[in-house]
């Protein structure tokens, strides 16, 4: 049976950028939810201090919940050597960050969509980065999963990989058995495309999942394809939403992810208009496991 947990995606500028919300804080909202884990972000304000690291860990596990992921966002496309091999640290610390606080699964991403990069060198230079972090990360048996992304928030351009054969393309170029997919639906929206067809296409790589949905605010598909699949800066026509609302089709993912014999992580992004979106969001996914895993 898979496992749930929640990522705070409302609370990302206060637990970030202006600290108005401290990490127990979160801690307390998401362990009130009927989910199994919290999944971490590296960039929270409080966990530049390694000492809190720990700290946050018990109060978790003293309620009952884990910490099973980490999302980060190593930048590995730039044509620096210097630059990637700082990130290749960053990614190393965040391996250490995701083992002090018992994680087993450590996001990675291919890099910022430069103009000036080919694809065939932004694989490579993704590949090759990631290849540097696996022994790294197997050392502490945490598994590298990359997620079919949109786009840091911080990051100027949307992510190399976010069109599918891009995507299909850097996952087959990586063979390890602590390298994994972090499939996102919504994300393959926002590169107007189909995620049940991505799905279909990396399913037997699947290790975990971002469950999110999205919702046309104005428009159709059609007009996203057409105006904003790929364009530096968010897509204006689709906002996040509570899950099971939008444009996913959780019944077609979850019946795919059962033939696989899926038993990952099932992490929520959600909340955005409130707790009790979250809460729905918690309730629909939790009937939905039961019917497909239990």
């Amino acid at each position: 049976m898979p496992q749930l947990a929640a990522f705070p995606k409302a609370y990302m500028n206060a637990l970030c950028k202006d600290g108005t919300m401290k990490v127990s804080e979160w801690i307390d909202i998401a362990c009130r939810l009927d989910i199994d884990g919290l999944e971490w972000y590296a960039g929270f304000l409080e966990m530049e201090n390694a000492d809190n690291w720990k700290i946050f860990r018990r109060q978790v596990e003293d309620n009952g919940k884990v910490i099973p992921m980490m999302c980060c966002s190593p930048d590995f496309t730039h044509p620096d050597k210097s630059f990637r091999d700082i990130e290749i640290a960053k990614q190393k610390h965040w391996i250490d960050m995701t083992y002090a606080l018992g994680g087993k699964f450590c996001r990675v991403l291919s890099g910022q969509k430069r103009p000036e990069l080919s694809i065939d060198l932004g694989i490579q230079l993704a590949a090759d980065c990631i290849h540097e972090c696996l022994p790294y990360a197997q050392e502490r048996d945490i598994t590298l999963i990359i997620e079919n992304h949109y786009k840091d928030d911080f990051w100027t351009y949307p992510e190399f990989a976010q069109k599918m054969d891009v995507f299909c393309a850097l996952v087959d170029k990586i063979n390890h058995p602590f390298f994994g997919v972090n499939y996102d639906p919504s994300n393959t929206y926002l590169a107007g495309e189909d995620p049940l067809e991505l799905l279909k296409r990396v399913v037997h790589r699947v290790v975990t999942m971002h469950a999110s949905d999205r919702y046309l605010k104005e428009g159709t598909l059609e007009d996203l394809r057409n105006e904003e699949g790929g364009a530096v800066g968010y897509a204006k026509r689709l906002s996040h939403g509570e899950i099971g609302k939008g444009l996913n089709d959780y019944d077609a993912i979850f019946t795919l992810l059962k033939k696989q014999n899926f038993n990952g992580w099932i992490s929520i992004e959600d909340g955005v208009d409130g707790i009790e979106q979250l809460e729905r969001s918690v309730l629909f996914l939790r009937k939905k496991m039961k019917e497909y895993f239990s």
